[in-house]
């Protein structure tokens, strides 16, 4: 029983993280942007950016069911939009309550689609105060994962925030940002994005499986499970797969800093179609290998593409220098704590089974063609702008 102990527990771990991955979808981001208005000091002017096609899930705008959503469709059901939007957001402070009231609405594209923009503008009872609690419910009743980016311009000082149906409160000092707060609410929004992101999760694994195996030179025995030998010792496996975690994070932070800052701007179709392509390439080397030395090397070439789809969950977001760097700083580490969430307690695991035909063939091989088959879906739909029916259960997008 103690024997298989191990087995069973590997069975769960990988249970855990890779059905949960495939079973997720891409994270739905909305951007409100808020600022006081100089000429009255009791209005706050609001602008609201949210994906069609969310809001086509939760109330249905697409009327001829052809999957483009038109301008004129929009405007048709401008009133519903307001009616289902605008009360998911309060805004509070100070014993004043501010009355939420659509202007107009537009059009934007994003990297990722096209956005209803809604302009509104809060009137408060009084002057706006120093310190404003929001509170922000979009989607909260479907989507679990739904994210508010909030950010508050008031006196020159910019304040910023994420919340989604986890975490739907926060409270912000429009004089004084408190920049910890800030800091600590997009760590949260990074460990979100990877704990969510089933593409970044199956690269990361694929670097994972092979990390306590070491490829003899082959042998007369032709099966690859005589190929690949266990290691000897767990902390020199654990040392080289932090080399290659961190190679993959030191180029992905560097891509998504610059295109969160506009130097780089890549269609969204182009960077998640080399996702895909790198999730391939990664379990696919595992079977067959491409790359024998060096693995660190490969993660940080591939982390350059991965920075720019971590980018895509701050688009549209506009903040002053040291209030983007609060933020950019929070993600990153966000998105290490959540990649290291993952890899230390699979690589404990693994390295218990490490020696066991179930681990070198059963987990190895044939869990490394289950990645390369769910990330050639991928990257065919995301290619060719398709969807393949029957399998949208295993596509993040």
């Amino acid at each position: 029983m103690r024997a298989a102990l191990p087995w069973v527990l590997l069975i769960l771990g990988l249970a855990v993280c890779v059905p949960g991955a495939a079973l997720a979808h891409k994270e739905s981001d909305a951007y409100v942007d808020l600022r006081t208005d100089p000429g009255n000091p009791n209005n706050i002017d609001g602008q609201w950016d949210i994906a069609l096609r969310d809001l086509n899930f939760a109330i249905g705008i697409d009327s001829n069911h052809d999957g483009a959503i038109t301008w004129g469709e929009v405007k048709a059901h401008r009133t519903a939009i307001e009616r289902y939007v605008l009360p998911s957001l309060s805004i509070r402070g100070d014993g004043l309550t501010c009355a939420i009231r659509p202007r107009a609405q537009m059009i934007d594209t994003h990297s990722d689609g096209a956005y209803d923009v809604i302009l509104f503008r809060a009137v408060c009872d009084k002057e706006v105060p120093d310190r404003i609690t929001l509170t922000y419910r979009l989607f909260a009743d479907i989507d679990p994962y739904h994210r508010g980016i909030i950010t508050v311009q008031a006196h020159g000082n910019t304040a910023g925030a994420v919340l989604g149906p986890k975490d739907p409160t926060t409270t912000l000092d429009i004089n004084k940002p408190n920049r910890r707060r800030q800091f600590e609410s997009f760590v949260i929004d990074g460990l979100w994005h990877i704990w969510t992101g089933p593409d970044h999760l199956l690269f990361i694994l694929s670097l994972l499986l092979p990390a306590v195996l070491i490829r003899r030179q082959k042998t007369p025995a032709p099966s690859d499970a005589a190929q690949w030998q266990p290691v000897d010792r767990f902390w020199p496996a654990a040392v080289e797969l932090i080399k290659v975690v961190s190679g993959f994070t030191v180029s992905h932070s560097v891509t998504l800093t610059l295109s969160v800052l506009g130097y780089i701007d890549l269609p969204s179709r182009l960077v998640e179609s080399g996702i895909a392509l790198s999730v391939i390439v990664a379990a696919f080397n595992n079977i067959h290998p491409l790359f024998t030395r060096r693995a660190w090397l490969v993660a940080f070439a591939f982390g350059f593409i991965h920075g720019l789809g971590f980018a895509s969950a701050l688009a549209g977001l506009s903040l002053p220098p040291v209030a983007m760097a609060v933020s950019l700083g929070g993600f990153n580490v966000g998105v290490e704590l959540g990649q290291e969430s993952v890899v230390l307690p699979l690589l404990a695991l693994a390295f218990l089974v490490r020696n066991t035909r179930f681990y070198r063939v059963g987990v190895m091989r044939v869990g490394s063609w289950l990645i390369v088959a769910v990330a050639t879906l991928w990257l065919i739909e995301r290619a060719f702008d398709v969807l393949i029916p029957g399998l949208g259960f295993l596509t993040p997008a």
